[in-house]
């Protein structure tokens, strides 16, 4: 996930680093320690945690041909005063939350979102792990009992209730953290400076419940959290940028991206596929991927028209990503100042067969991305 906070948070302009904000250089270098770096760093810009996955019925829930699409985000951004401000009420560190079901079958997407500046017992966001809230929403990570700190036997808590939508949902971590291109260090544009530190958990085995408009619902199937934290991604010809997370059904990992131009052309690309029972990704340079956009849907709120089919080629092969609801665009100006597109997808062979299953989000469809 890409998606970073725009100017419209509170009415707060884009600002440069706060006074007294130390923020260390992104280079391929910086290290990166678990677990401190599932918490917050609140030197930097911006930063989320980025839950997505789909839950179905039954003893193999894969099997559900009508599965649930759910997705909970926290977002900090680094706010205008500094960090050394004398008044308890100074917006120090802003943080909002988006969440959103994809109802089986339609007839379509359910979304709410908070925000709040930090402080006060209202939202807050830890620096040592994860344990992020706004209000009643939350997502904690719980270490088990003589586990270590890293590895599985850890589990995440995701909770959130607003819209006629509440959920509860415990998220099994399966395998070690996935770190994004170079050790964590992720390339976003030609720049050194576009870039992030960027995290992924792939395959969660999430159990949980939903309730929505009243009816409860229980249910089971499979996450994707993705952390990622950076000072500036965008660079100047950027407008957007189509991503995708996908769980594979052999239990592998698939991640694309690219960021996009005006005129629809990539300006950068990049990814990584790890392997079934692998402990290492292999990270996609640039050249080694090729998006090409298929069906488009038009969305009758804004305007906006997204590919909601894609074939992709990746040195993990030529797929197809096809979303399973067209209408999964989202209105997040109230918090963080962008309308876009993301929605439950799934992933095809060449040949047509049903390969994994995960989250696509595509920005700057409406109106250029502004962070």
């Amino acid at each position: 996930m890409l998606l970073g906070l725009g100017g419209l948070v509170l009415g707060v302009p884009p600002t440069g680093r706060a006074a007294g904000a130390a923020v260390p250089p992104l280079h391929t270098s910086l290290p990166l320690r678990l677990p401190r770096d599932h918490g917050a760093h609140p030197a930097w810009r911006t930063e989320w945690w980025y839950l997505t996955g789909w839950l179905g019925r039954g003893a193999q829930p894969l099997d559900d041909p009508a599965p649930w699409g759910f997705q909970l985000t926290f977002f900090r951004r680094r706010g205008p005063a500094p960090a050394d401000h004398p008044s308890r009420f100074a917006a120090r560190q802003i943080l909002s939350a988006h969440a959103a079901l994809t109802p089986p079958g339609g007839p379509g997407l359910r979304h709410a979102e908070a925000v709040a500046r930090s402080g006060f017992g209202a939202a807050e966001a830890a620096e040592d792990d994860t344990r992020v809230h706004l209000r009643d929403w939350r997502l904690l990570r719980v270490v088990a009992p003589g586990r270590p700190v890293e590895g599985p036997g850890h589990h995440y808590l995701a909770e959130w209730s607003a819209g006629g939508m509440r959920a509860r949902l415990r998220c099994e971590s399966t395998q070690p953290v996935l770190f994004q291109g170079e050790r964590g260090w992720s390339r976003k544009g030609p720049d050194p400076e576009q870039a992030s530190l960027y995290l992924s958990e792939p395959q969660l085995q999430v159990h949980g419940e939903l309730q929505v408009d009243g009816r409860r619902h229980t249910l089971s199937g499979r996450a994707w959290l993705d952390h990622e934290w950076s000072e500036a991604l965008l660079h100047p010809e950027a407008v957007g940028w189509d991503w995708a997370g996908i769980n594979l059904h052999d239990g592998g990992a698939l991640t694309v991206f690219r960021l996009r131009r005006a005129d629809g052309s990539t300006l950068w690309a990049g990814g990584s596929h790890r392997p079934a029972g692998a402990t290492e990704a292999r990270a996609f340079a640039p050249g080694e991927l090729r998006f090409h956009p298929g069906r488009l849907w038009r969305s009758p709120a804004s305007g906006a028209r997204y590919p909601v089919t894609w074939t992709i080629e990746s040195p993990a092969g030529r797929h197809t990503l096809r979303a399973r609801l067209d209408a999964q665009e989202l209105d997040g100006r109230a918090s963080t100042g962008a309308v876009y597109w993301e929605g439950l997808s799934d992933l095809f062979e060449a040949g047509g067969r049903p390969v994994g299953r995960g989250y696509l989000e595509m920005t700057g469809y409406a109106a250029a991305l502004k962070l």
